[in-house]
């Protein structure tokens, strides 16, 4: 059974503190301006992680009794929390970012937070990481980290696609445990739900037209979180898909990451520069609206989430054959949206774009 008590807190705690911290965000400075890049057109609070902390993880830690790898995902989510922070107050480079996100990547891992396998989709063996196991870990938190920092947008954009992966990987591990009564995934589905219950709380003064933002400590905790249960949960399976699902689950982050960095390649562009050529930026390119298109996008969200939880019910090569389809979709969508690296310039594409950004 799951304690719903946790998940009440984390919702009522993140509807209770985003008031407070929008006002300490005005007093503290942490404000996000607009500028040519950006969509919005006034000063905005961006303290949004401090609320999404203090609601999710002090329920997470009492909830698993204080487990071990839990305590490892609250050491690592306090530090991307005060890398946040310092990026929403008075600005981080990326290079530093990036050493501070690949820090806090490295501090779960002494907790037991590693792939220490990943299963072999076409012959389900399991392949055994051994020392590889460190760098993979590091390298998909730091990913998925950067991932849902980089769609953070538009109004909402991040946290609810954070909260549709967070009621996946709840749904998931649910299905695992039925079928394996592993009390591990059932951990995972209540890990999952306060994480979920958190961000809809903040979500209800985040959504268009927002009061506060997540910045960067919100949109950076957000993926290290899910980024952590994933490694907790998802890629524990010796299932063969099992590999393949959290890549799904987080499929348009990663995806709008991926082709960002082949498109400023592409350019020849640095990889750290920012652009309007995201998949949010795009939408409005072609005309959809604010809410068109933070909506537009959920709707993608939710047939990638609804394709992983199909793939884990069905066969390796079943699994496999919907993987194809949606690659595919995806990538011919991808193209039309111009998101691949033509060259080609959105209509509100800036001259110049600011010396400094938080966003790669």
């Amino acid at each position: 059974m799951i304690n719903i008590l946790p998940l009440a807190a984390a919702f009522v705690l993140a509807l209770a503190l985003t008031p407070w911290v929008r006002g300490k965000a005005l007093s503290w400075g942490a404000v996000d301006l607009p500028n040519q890049r950006k969509v919005h057109r006034r000063a905005m609070p961006r303290l949004g992680g401090l609320v999404v902390y203090l609601a999710f993880l002090p329920a997470a830690v009492v909830s698993s009794s204080f487990k071990l790898q839990v305590l490892g995902l609250a050491c690592g989510a306090t530090l991307i929390l005060l890398l946040g922070l310092a990026d929403d107050i008075r600005g981080v480079s990326p290079r530093l970012k990036l050493a501070g996100q690949t820090l806090a990547a490295l501090s779960v891992i002494p907790f037991g937070v590693k792939v220490e396998f990943v299963t072999n989709p076409f012959n389900s063996e399991m392949l055994y990481l051994g020392l590889l196991a460190v760098p993979v870990t590091v390298f998909w938190l730091v990913a998925v980290t950067n991932a849902v920092n980089l769609i953070d947008g538009l109004d909402g954009l991040a946290g609810g696609i954070s909260c549709i992966a967070s009621l996946t990987m709840a749904a998931i591990a649910a299905i695992q445990f039925s079928v394996f009564k592993d009390p591990g995934q059932l951990e995972i589905v209540t890990l999952s739900l306060i994480l979920a219950a958190a961000t809809l709380g903040f979500l209800r003064y985040n959504f268009h037209p927002a009061s506060i933002f997540l910045g960067d400590s919100g949109s950076m905790l957000l993926g290290f979180s899910l980024g952590v249960i994933s490694v907790l949960g998802l890629t524990k399976s010796a299932t063969a898909i099992s590999v393949i699902i959290p890549v799904v689950v987080m499929g348009i982050p990663l995806l709008d990451v991926f082709l960002a960095i082949i498109r400023r390649y592409q350019d020849q562009r640095p990889i750290f520069q920012p652009d309007r050529e995201h998949l949010h930026h795009r939408l409005l390119a072609r005309g959809f609206t604010h809410r068109g298109a933070v909506l537009s996008i959920y709707g993608v969200s939710l047939v990638m989430s609804a394709s992983a939880v199909v793939m884990s019910l069905l066969t390796t090569r079943q699994s496999m054959l919907i993987l194809v389809i949606l690659a595919t979709l995806v990538l011919v969508t991808a193209n039309k949206l111009r998101m691949t690296g033509t060259g080609a310039k959105s209509k509100y594409q800036p001259k110049e774009l600011p010396e400094r950004s938080s966003k790669l």
